[in-house]
């Protein structure tokens, strides 16, 4: 593994939304290569760091990125949705902020082994913690149709999912899928080849990576853990990468930002016993063309920020 792990987007972005002050204890959730935590712990000499991250390459990578702030930074494997527990046997009970940058690492997508990507070849994986749970070619092989579909349609929003995933179902009676080539592959032939600069299997991709990491199911209860874990006065910040993700954030942040709430069958408005924060962003931050021509990987990310009341 190179020295390059990922370029972090919206770096600038996310050391101002997270009111980095004297004696702080930030979580990076995703700790991925270090880009943030490295920036945060940059940004004052007493900042303290705690990185999460399910995935060897990334603890590693970050390891060797953040060797001088090793008095200032706490490194621990796990998914970030069971940050309470991890936290909790550090002696954390609240922190003063939390980042999670959502998605799929340009390293995970580089190395052809790890599965994530359609143009490299490498076993069907996925999987971010490579030391358990399914791989996406357990996914393609095993499921049925009706599954598949559902998983292609609702976490890739893809148009033809019903065909690729009966084509896949008839397909794998002869010969089951076991790299990631042979499926693109097969994806762009059912579909007619390719048209534009978007390869057929990008959406199919993307909905077995989600369903192989319980993607949407972690950030729901990871939203929700770190609600309870921010002090008041915190920040919470959240970049994603496609609309699946965008969608949850929005609303769970609005949602949980509303002093009163309303319902046609009350008599009147009643008190939101949901209400922990209010909005620092009411619409995302988003790259500028600046930082899109460094890394075109920044063009769909957008950066919620919230405050804990």
């Amino acid at each position: 593994m190179d020295g390059f792990y990922h370029q972090p987007v919206l770096l600038q972005a996310v050391v101002e939304a997270l009111v980095i002050r004297p004696g702080t204890v930030i979580v990076d959730g995703t700790l991925g290569g270090g880009g943030h935590s490295e920036a945060i712990l940059r940004s004052n000499d007493s900042v303290r760091v705690v990185g999460l991250d399910q995935d060897d390459d990334a603890l590693e990578a970050a390891a060797r990125r953040l060797i001088e702030f090793q008095d200032r930074i706490m490194i621990k494997k796990t998914n970030y949705q069971d940050a309470k527990t991890v936290l909790g046997q550090m002696g954390l009970d609240t922190v003063d902020g939390v980042l999670l940058d959502l998605g799929v690492s340009s390293h995970q997508l580089d190395t052809g082994e790890r599965g994530f990507s359609f143009n490299r070849d490498g076993a069907l994986d996925m999987r971010m913690n490579r030391s358990c749970g399914m791989t996406a070619a357990h996914v393609v092989n095993t499921y049925t149709e009706f599954e598949l579909e559902k998983i292609f349609r609702e976490y890739g929003e893809e148009h033809q999912a019903r065909k690729i995933a009966r084509e896949i179902v008839r397909r794998r009676e002869d010969k089951p899928f076991s790299s990631t080539l042979d499926l693109a592959g097969f994806i762009e032939k059912i579909c007619g080849g390719r048209h534009g600069k978007i390869h057929p299997a990008t959406k199919v991709f993307q909905a077995l990576r989600i369903e192989v990491n319980n993607e949407l199911g972690a950030l729901q209860n990871g939203l929700e853990g770190f609600s309870g874990l921010l002090a008041k006065g915190g920040r919470f910040a959240v970049i994603t990468f496609h609309s699946l993700e965008d969608r949850i954030v929005k609303h769970y942040f609005r949602d949980c930002s509303q002093e009163m709430i309303d319902h046609p069958t009350w008599a009147s408005a009643r008190k939101n016993p949901r209400h922990l924060f209010s909005l620092v962003t009411r619409k995302p931050v988003e790259a500028t063309d600046d930082e899109i021509r460094a890394n075109p990987r920044a063009r769909s990310a957008k950066l919620r920020i919230v405050e804990k009341i």
